[in-house]
């Protein structure tokens, strides 16, 4: 094991290993950082020295990092995060986003109704930062909290973890949508009873059985579920041609509406409505940056959507 000093420890040596972590090629490392990839190279045999470790290994699809490396990486990143941090309380006025990210879990439903909202949102509290959306959901949005592999997460509810806080950013519901032309010339709703005769698709992160199928089984109802799928952008394509119905969030169910042309239309069964929540790692020194997005997160949702439907 070699002793290594922090003395002897070049810090861009650490941008260089965040780059190459988030980006898994050393050419995209280097256009991100505006340097050769002869450097990235240089900066890597170094990093593995000072480690101990390869770090990166080349696979068929780039670099891959090492266990090790993975164990590094929010440790690295927040170190970095905290040097940005310090030139922000120099100059508060400079906007220190440029190169800074911030990654938000959620499920497809939130970004295709708060997306575009959330980026305009954002833009203009903190001009350059770099949004990522990477696809959650309540099963699984604590431990990728927990892990650092998002800063933020919007979801139905799966922050119950000592570690974590939770803000509620509103309460939604669910409508359908169907392809207009399965309907009646001016149809404007659907009874339970075609409800149950159509076919379903249904959309779920893994299980067969939704919450549809629980409010129909108190009535002692069922339905058929031709096909389910992990994301809402898929539906309009699964749904259009079809005598198919979706029941969503009416989030989504409204933007897909508004710019598919899919019909939308109120669920005929009574749905239990649900709380939306933004979680995120409790910390004693809260990140600027995290508070900026926060802030515009809150935003986006108390002034949408409009109210009435």
């Amino acid at each position: 094991m070699s002793h290594m000093n922090i003395a002897d420890i070049d810090l861009n040596l650490l941008k260089v290993f965040e780059a190459l972590h988030d980006e898994s090629s050393a050419s995209r490392a280097a256009l991100r950082l505006g340097v050769t990839q002869s450097a990235i190279s240089a900066a890597l045999r170094r990093l593995r020295a000072v480690y101990a470790d390869q770090l990166f290994v080349r696979t068929g699809r780039g670099l891959a990092p090492t266990l090790r490396a993975n164990q590094l990486k929010p440790v690295i990143s927040e170190a970095l995060n905290k040097c940005r941090q310090s030139l922000a309380m120099v100059d508060p006025a400079a906007s220190h986003y440029e190169g800074r990210s911030v990654t938000l879990g959620l499920s497809d439903d939130f970004e295709i109704a708060y997306g575009r909202r959330l980026i305009e949102e954002i833009a203009r509290r903190a001009p350059r930062l770099r949004l990522i959306f990477r696809q959650t959901h309540s099963q699984i949005v604590a431990t990728a909290l927990m892990e650092r592999s998002i800063d933020l997460a919007i979801t139905a509810g799966g922050f119950a973890q000592r570690l974590l806080s939770r803000e509620v950013l509103g309460e939604g519901d669910y409508r359908c949508l169907v392809d207009p032309r399965s309907l009646a010339p001016g149809q404007q709703a659907i009874s339970l009873e075609e409800f149950v005769s159509r076919e379903h698709i249904l959309v779920s992160s893994g299980g067969f059985i939704g919450i549809t199928d629980e409010g129909l089984a108190e009535l002692g109802l069922s339905r058929h579920v031709c096909a389910s799928t992990t994301h809402f952008a898929g539906l309009p394509y699964l749904l259009k041609g079809s005598q198919a119905v979706a029941t969503i969030p009416a989030h989504a169910a409204r933007h897909i509406a508004a710019f598919t042309g899919l019909a939308l239309l109120p669920c005929p069964l009574a749905l239990p409505r649900y709380p939306i929540e933004l979680g995120w790692r409790t910390n004693a020194q809260p990140d600027p940056v995290l508070l900026k997005v926060r802030e515009a997160i809150v935003a986006s949702f108390t002034t949408w959507p409009p109210s009435g439907d």
